[in-house]
């Protein structure tokens, strides 16, 4: 079951926000569009996002195709339906990322901007917050 906002949530670090501030992670349309062909492909309901330890500098992103979330993840649903989990135990590493797709040349790619990021490597691999 998935961990909903109550005040007494406000006692643990990792739930210790109201559920309109999983607004601050945007979606582009773009975006969206990718993640949802990414899900019908796999056959997922759900997209979960989370980090993970790896690299030079300390992070990368990690993106699971889901069909259940994590006990205290934050559910943000886009305006054209799709589910993403947040792993709420990321939060202040996660608020404010925007992710967009964008035209590199005759490619398209995820952009990733996030304001939390300090310092990442060289290859754009892994990042510090």
């Amino acid at each position: 079951m998935v961990q909903q906002y109550s005040p007494a949530a406000e006692q643990s670090p990792l739930l210790a926000m109201p559920p309109s501030d999983v607004n601050q992670i945007e979606i582009s349309p773009e975006a969206e569009a990718h993640f949802a062909k990414m899900l019908a492909r796999s056959g997922k309901s759900a997209l979960r996002l989370s980090l993970k330890e790896a690299g030079c500098t300390g992070f990368k992103y990690l993106f699971s195709e889901v069909d259940a979330a994590e006990p205290l993840d934050l559910v943000k649903s886009t305006p054209q339906g799709l589910q993403v989990y947040i792993d709420s135990r990321y939060w202040s590493a996660l608020a404010g990322t925007r992710f967009a797709m964008v035209q590199q040349g005759v490619n398209w790619v995820l952009k990733i901007d996030n304001p939390n990021v300090k310092e990442s490597c060289g290859c754009g691999e892994s990042f510090y917050v």
